[in-house]
């Protein structure tokens, strides 16, 4: 990793998620990261597009709630596009 680059979850990558399923059970999910989510008042979820790997359930967007992510296996990083929020004009409606 070049000089401990801040890694953060960025839209269309590819990540393989490791999560808690139902009872005692493990959740594998793989797809494209669309963005987060609120769940309810203070629950935050991952969205994330699922793959070809998931047969029927292809294209379909999961929710994953934080608290129960295990593992984020980082398949296909995109570049984070911060740099075109910041060339942005800010608009003020008052």
């Amino acid at each position: 990793m070049k000089d401990k680059e801040n890694l953060e979850l960025t839209k269309g990558s590819k990540y393989k998620i490791i999560s808690l399923g139902g009872k005692e059970n493990i959740l594998e999910s793989e797809g494209y990261f669309q963005g987060y989510i609120n769940i309810g008042v203070d629950e935050i979820g991952l969205l994330i597009q699922l793959n070809e790997k998931h047969k029927n359930m292809a294209d379909k967007i999961r929710i994953i709630p934080l608290h129960v992510i295990l593992a984020i296996d980082i398949l296909d990083a995109k570049p984070n596009n911060n740099n075109e929020k910041e060339k942005e004009i800010p608009n003020y409606v008052g």
